[in-house]
């Protein structure tokens, strides 16, 4: 009993800890891709594709036959037959049905890929707008600390008798202002992080900080995306189906070919002489004159065109779009690096010497907070220049069928 109170303090403090730690965009996936009605999803769709193996795979079921033939004649003269019968296939029909079946299993795998994908690339989105909110909120709280620094200014200039009530209400005004670009940044912060929370399973309980790089790396080479293209779950879908349209039309072109039926059963017969038993033996086949599985075959090789057209058109579609993110990722990553290198690192330089200019009596309030203003402008600028790149390497990753950040 004297150990149990330490262990409920180490288990209240995990817990704890575990609420309050920061959140990772690899954490962030992993438990986006981890909820259970993902992995419903991806088992009932395998099922349902399974089913139909199975359905294509199993023999069609024997039939019983009973015959009586009661003679109304004075001479005795009664049969009785018992006929079992089971259809066979000939033609190879069953076996190309249930590979194509399988091959939609493999399509089905395929979907499930790409909505694991599809989730991870909205998941990672709503992660990188969190931060982005994030970052913003921090910049604009940054922005409403320094009038604590121009507030110290004015009661030193007011005590030598330099300050004005003008500038003393205006600065006022922009605080008002400031805080409620703060507030409006904290809300839209809030929402950011509630539409993640809902993502990775946690819904109402956002996390309180979330760490990573907003700016992304460039990807590996284009020729190496495109070289990989299809590989893509989408294009492995198209592909299964096609491949399975493919097989179904080889079955329904062996229509010709009709499945033979075989009987075989007891003969009983009584007359006047006696018993008489006896073993018939029976083979009947549908004459192909009029169904051949024309429609199948139509129905087949129209499915497969559909397929391959699809694939072709969403193949030329995605280079396309991966050359064009590939291109934009590029100037994005070199603009904001080349902004951040330029404008943002200039920006305490310039807020000290608009700072040693009001003391100096050099320059305005106006031009004072003109300038804080410009310092909060260019550090949002910066913001939404990496938040732009890594919308687009978000993309580009979908594109590519990567879900790892």
């Amino acid at each position: 009993m004297r150990h149990l109170l330490p262990i409920v303090l180490l288990t209240l403090h995990c817990a704890a800890w575990a609420q309050t730690a920061p959140l990772t965009e690899a954490d962030a996936v992993r438990r986006g891709l981890a909820r259970p009605e993902l992995s419903d999803l991806d088992s009932a769709r395998v099922d349902i594709a399974r089913s139909d193996v199975t359905a294509a795979g199993t023999l069609p079921n024997p039939t019983l036959g009973y015959t009586s033939d009661r003679g109304r004649s004075t001479n005795l003269n009664n049969e009785e037959t018992w006929v079992l019968s089971q259809s066979f296939d000939l033609s190879g029909r069953r076996g190309l049905r249930r590979e194509a079946a399988e091959l939609r299993v493999e399509a089905a795998y395929s979907g499930n890929r790409l909505r694991h994908a599809e989730w991870a690339s909205e998941i990672r989105h709503r992660f990188h707008e969190t931060l982005f909110k994030q970052d913003v909120v921090r910049a604009t709280e940054a922005w409403t600390l320094r009038f604590k620094r121009v507030e110290g200014i004015i009661e030193k200039l007011a005590k030598a008798g330099e300050a004005s009530g003008y500038d003393r209400r205006r600065l006022s005004r922009e605080r008002q202002n400031a805080e409620l670009r703060l507030n409006s940044a904290r809300s839209d912060l809030d929402r950011a992080s509630q539409r993640l929370a809902a993502l990775i399973g946690a819904p109402g309980d956002a996390p309180e900080h979330v760490v990573g790089e907003l700016l992304p790396v460039l990807p590996q080479a284009v020729a190496d995306a495109v070289r990989d293209i299809e590989r893509r779950p989408d294009l492995q879908v198209l592909s299964r189906r096609a491949e399975a349209a493919d097989l179904e039309g080889k079955a329904a072109a062996r229509g010709w070919i009709p499945d033979v039926t075989l009987g075989v059963g007891p003969k009983r017969r009584e007359t006047v002489a006696g018993n008489e038993n006896s073993t018939v033996v029976s083979v009947s086949l549908p004459l192909p004159l009029f169904d051949r599985q024309q429609a199948g075959q139509q129905r087949a090789a129209a499915e497969a065109m559909n397929a391959r057209g699809e694939f072709n058109l969403a193949r030329a579609r995605a280079e396309g779009e991966l050359r064009g993110l590939h291109r934009q990722l590029e100037r994005l990553i070199i603009a904001a690096k080349d902004y951040r290198a330029g404008a943002l690192a200039e920006t305490p330089e310039l807020l000290r010497i608009a700072e040693a200019a009001y003391k100096g009596g050099e320059s305005s309030l106006l031009e004072l907070l003109d300038a804080y203003r410009g310092a909060l402008d260019t550090e949002i600028n910066a913001l939404e220049l990496d938040w732009k790149a890594r919308q687009a390497r978000i993309e580009y990753d979908l594109l590519t069928g990567s879900t790892t950040p």
